[in-house]
């Protein structure tokens, strides 16, 4: 007989291996590749030692003369804070007790909770890979006809259903709303209700998360300073940048891709692109009569493939971008690897309050730092 007890034993014993491993490697092509380590953990925060240059210690000299200097490398210590992530499931009791005499209902159960946590997460995490940090979504750029529809600078990272904070230009909190529907093509929002003012120039924000989030790939080319250290003190820091204004082509991409192993001595083996700057890719392997090669990556992920390296496409990506990446150069640390919240007692499945729902909480905490930010690159102003 299937019971509340039988419930924990499987999400403790049975689901929590397969979701770690598959929150780990299948939700992002890009998450896939990089390594997940719990050093240079202390409490709540990562620090880490960065290498910059070489070492200095070596030069030529007369037979009998004296030895160069010894001179060590030079590095840079990166300071972040432990990033909460957290992912929830919610079984009914009602659900729990029509499934108590049969075995097979109750795995499907609890299969469709599991798919839907990993669907979401699918969306979260990919979006916070390729952000900033600072969980912001979109900015509102003008009113529609309806009080509760905008007009966004982009739709890339908006989904039906998704709760939001909304900020205003003046970064005050407005309130909080869900989104019901998402024009992609006319790029316009319209959230749940209209019990919130919007306005031009508001922000969204994922609920609560506003300067809460991983510190993903953009905060490499966006902002003064990463991982406590001002860009302007240490060049190094900057990554290459390049507006193509135009078509994409492989002189272009080439050029980055060598300027980063002759300036930093970083090997690019991953390349993520918008929806457009694929199709730009696409338009001029074709206009060449050229075959596009397809590859297979770790996690079951098939994708475009330029000189042997991953093209893949990522919807957040900013529109009209490449990222020409090297992986090894990042560290996801983790002070755990995923794991349910539980009570003093063990108990992980909790009663929602004045409801006959339980809950499950899986949290990780973690940030992710680039030890090599001057090794990475982003071609702009990709156009068909």
């Amino acid at each position: 007989m299937v019971t509340l007890q039988n419930a924990e034993n499987a999400l403790k014993s049975v689901y929590l291996g397969t979701v770690t491993d598959l929150l780990n490697t299948r939700v992002n092509p890009l998450l896939s590749k990089i390594e997940q380590t719990s050093s240079d953990v202390w409490g709540k925060e990562i620090r880490t030692a960065a290498k910059f240059g070489i070492n200095g210690g070596v030069g030529a000299g007369d037979e009998d003369g004296d030895l160069p200097a010894a001179f060590g490398n030079n590095y840079l210590q990166f300071v972040t804070t432990l990033k909460n992530l957290y992912g929830q499931i919610e079984i009914s009791d009602k659900a729990i007790r029509a499934s108590a005499d049969g075995r097979g209902a109750f795995t499907d159960l609890l299969n469709a909770e599991l798919e839907g946590l990993l669907n979401a997460s699918k969306f979260n995490l990919g979006r916070m890979l390729y952000g900033d940090g600072t969980g912001l979504l979109a900015t509102f750029a003008e009113k529609s006809t309806t009080d509760n529809t905008i007009v966004c600078d982009t739709a890339r990272n908006l989904i039906e259903g998704l709760a939001v904070d909304v900020y205003g230009a003046n970064g005050t909190k407005k309130g909080t709303a869900r989104i019901s529907y998402v024009d992609r093509a006319q790029k316009t929002v319209t959230l749940d209700g209209a019990t919130v003012t919007l306005a031009a120039g508001d922000k969204m924000y994922v609920q609560g998360s506003k300067d809460k989030e991983i510190t993903g790939i953009g905060a490499l080319f966006n902002g003064s300073s990463i991982y406590g250290v001002q860009k302007s003190a240490h060049p190094f820091l900057n990554p290459y940048t390049k507006n193509v204004g135009g078509a994409i082509d492989e002189i272009v991409m080439q050029e980055a891709i060598d300027a980063l192993e002759n300036d930093a001595g970083s090997t690019v083996d991953f390349l993520a692109c918008s929806q457009d700057a694929k199709y730009s890719f696409i338009e001029y392997m074709s206009s060449y009569k050229r075959n596009i090669d397809i590859m297979e990556l770790e996690g079951g992920f098939k994708t475009l493939s330029y000189n042997g390296l991953p093209l893949v496409y990522d919807r957040f990506v900013p529109d009209g971008s490449m990222y020409l990446l090297n992986t090894k150069a990042f560290k996801l640390h983790q002070l755990c690897d995923w794991r349910f919240l539980e009570t003093e007692n063990g108990k992980i499945l909790r009663q929602n309050q004045g409801k006959p729902t339980y809950t499950a909480t899986l949290v990780k905490y973690c940030d992710l730092i680039c030890q090599k930010p001057n090794g990475q690159a982003v071609l702009t102003g990709i156009t068909r």
